[in-house]
């Protein structure tokens, strides 16, 4: 009988904080382990269908923030988990320093692997966030600041990742955000065949060589 092949952990896995939930029996490499040692991460092992009943991804938000995000981050959280979601905090997890890139990219991963639906990313402005969050393939993130481009970018952009700007908005301008990008669906039609040229757009210079015209 020939052994099902089992998950292997690779680095870039590996949350920037936090606790990190795994296959029991899962194959590490040795940069990841060394990773999660130098993060101080906690590894927690679980059975598969332990795993699987947990992660539910059509359901999870990821959600990161640098310390200029941090506070309007742990109230996006509360509300989310009031709306039914299940919510994946990739960090930060006190108001200190931290790159923007980094929890930009954090979050954007889970999407773009398919382990959450859509994630939500704040920094200061809102505006390098998803800046970093759009180099990862797949990535649609919009950065929002009010109800009607909430409901614009997922409409007619088909965003996957909203931005906001932690220093640029009140609680009540957030929410309304938040909940109006939630409960807007993609628009089919017109807007997804644009959405669909921005995905070949992105295909067409995912192997460009800048001294050659892409195909």
């Amino acid at each position: 009988m020939i052994e099902a092949m089992r998950r292997v952990v690779t680095s870039a896995d590996i949350p920037l904080s936090g606790a990190f939930r795994v296959e029991r029996g899962a194959v590490w490499t040795p940069s990841a382990r060394d990773l999660a040692q130098e993060r101080g991460i906690e590894v927690i092992e679980m059975a598969p269908e332990e795993l699987q009943a947990l992660a539910e991804p059509a359901r999870t938000v990821a959600v990161g923030a640098d310390h200029g995000g941090f506070a309007l981050k742990e109230r996006v959280k509360a509300l989310l988990e009031e709306l039914g979601w299940r919510v994946e905090d990739v960090g930060v997890f006190e108001e200190k320093p931290a790159d923007y890139p980094d929890i930009a990219h954090e979050a954007a991963l889970r999407v773009a692997q398919g382990r959450a639906a859509l994630a939500i990313i704040v920094d200061g402005a809102g505006i390098g966030s998803a800046i970093a969050a759009n180099k990862v393939p797949g990535i649609r993130a919009a950065m929002c600041y009010d109800r009607a481009s909430a409901r614009n970018s997922r409409e007619h952009n088909h965003a996957n990742v909203l931005a906001l700007g932690g220093r640029m908005l009140t609680w009540s301008q957030a929410e309304d955000i938040v909940r109006t990008w939630l409960a807007t669906p993609c628009g089919g039609g017109r807007h997804a065949a644009r959405a669909a040229k921005i995905a070949e757009i992105e295909r067409r210079y995912s192997s460009w060589n800048p001294h050659n015209s892409p195909e």
